[in-house]
């Protein structure tokens, strides 16, 4: 059990929470073809909960490593990314929208896509293992799935249509790479 808190370890602690993110991000994709939204939501909100503790068992018992950096920002990419994204497809777009408004949503859909991966890359570059600045350049792919949750709620509860869904998304996911100044938790 000594790889446990080795930072060597493919397998070390902070990467098993990140696998159980994963995990969790590849189920609620799977309940999410199954029209299953509540439980997709639901493991999405749990590998949430295991993406922040990894980071803080990584830096607690000195696991950080390039590996693993590399392993949280996949599992972001498929959780805070994905996710939400073909949540929010399958739900409002696919359901509520049409024609044109298919092809735009779509379009919007990709756009977030590649800003969230943009984003994530970008971080990577400009981050050394175990480093944790004050603030965040940009919204976080965390909060933008929160804020995509938010969206998701609001249309689920018919608040907002299905347009103003693909406005807002456009909107979040220019914030990933914009030049915001977000507090570090």
């Amino acid at each position: 059990m000594k790889f446990l808190y080795q930072a060597t370890s493919h397998f070390n602690l902070a990467n098993l929470f990140t696998f159980v993110n994963i995990t969790a991000g590849l189920l609620a994709t799977y309940f999410i073809t199954q029209n299953n939204f509540i439980l997709a939501i639901v493991l999405a909100w749990i590998g949430g909960a295991f993406d922040i503790f990894d980071g803080k068992i990584a830096r607690k018992y000195k696991l950080s490593n390039e590996f693993g950096v590399q392993l949280d920002s996949f599992a972001d990419f498929l959780s805070f990314v994905l996710v939400p994204v073909f949540l929010i497809f399958q739900a409002v777009y696919s359901t509520s929208l049409s024609g044109i408004w298919t092809i735009l949503a779509a379009v919007v859909s990709i756009y977030y896509v590649i800003s969230g991966l943009r984003r994530l890359i970008h971080f990577n570059i400009n981050t050394d293992a175990g480093e944790v600045s004050k603030y965040f350049t940009g919204v976080p792919t965390p909060l933008g799935a929160i804020l995509l949750w938010l969206v998701y709620l609001t249309h689920a509860y018919n608040i907002l249509p299905a347009i103003a869904v693909i406005v807002l998304m456009a909107i979040i996911g220019w914030s990933l790479n914009s030049k915001l100044k977000v507090p570090h938790p």
